[in-house]
């Protein structure tokens, strides 16, 4: 594997061919937030909590760490006036779906974002992804899944699936930033699969 010379917030980075921004970053200790991103996962690039800007021949951008690879001299910068706007704007719209959400407080708080400045659609999902992923990816299960698309995405678990895997697993709950997941797991035991407590 040959090896790529970056620079990330002024630091000479190096780094793998085929290795992301984010992967970077973090093997030299570099912060980047990220809400969907798992290391035993595909990179997803849902939330983009992880957007930073990137100067590649005296153009700049901005991507989404978890997904952009690495470059030959690229100049990565995590933190500017541009990407911590977006980060907030972006946690804004998020506290719009789960305003209470444990996972999100703290970058709340470093990005100053405000809890009230968009109107509340309260489904307590983020769309992180990182339930359904992991129950595909890694547990090869496909007990839950993105129903409805834009606005109207949720989460659903497969009831046929989830009564028989569902039980002796839960893995995936402690993924969910917001805690939501096991809330639909528990409707979803009631509603659709209370004889598998019998």
């Amino acid at each position: 594997m040959s090896e790529i010379l970056l620079q990330i917030d002024g630091k000479e980075v190096k780094a793998g061919e085929g290795m992301t921004i984010l992967e970077a970053a973090q093997g030299v200790g570099i912060s980047i937030p990220t809400l969907c991103y798992h290391k035993n996962l595909e990179p997803y690039g849902g939330c983009r909590i992880c957007t930073v800007e990137v100067e590649s021949g005296g153009l700049t951008r901005l991507v989404a760490a978890c997904l952009y690879p690495v470059e030959e001299n690229l100049i990565v910068r995590t933190r500017s006036e541009k990407v911590d706007r977006i980060r907030k704007m972006i946690l804004e719209l998020l506290l719009a779906h789960a305003p209470d959400a444990a996972g999100l407080q703290d970058l709340v708080q470093e990005y100053g974002a405000n809890k009230d400045r968009f109107e509340k659609e309260a489904s307590f999902c983020i769309h992180c992804g990182l339930c359904v992923r992991y129950c595909t990816e890694i547990k090869k299960k496909n007990a839950i899944g993105f129903i409805d698309r834009g606005i109207r995405k949720e989460i659903c678990f497969i009831p046929q699936i989830a009564a028989k895997e569902c039980n002796d697993c839960k893995e995936c709950f402690e993924l969910c930033p917001t805690s939501y997941l096991q809330a639909v797991f528990v409707l979803t035991e009631s509603l659709a699969f209370p004889s598998s407590k019998n």
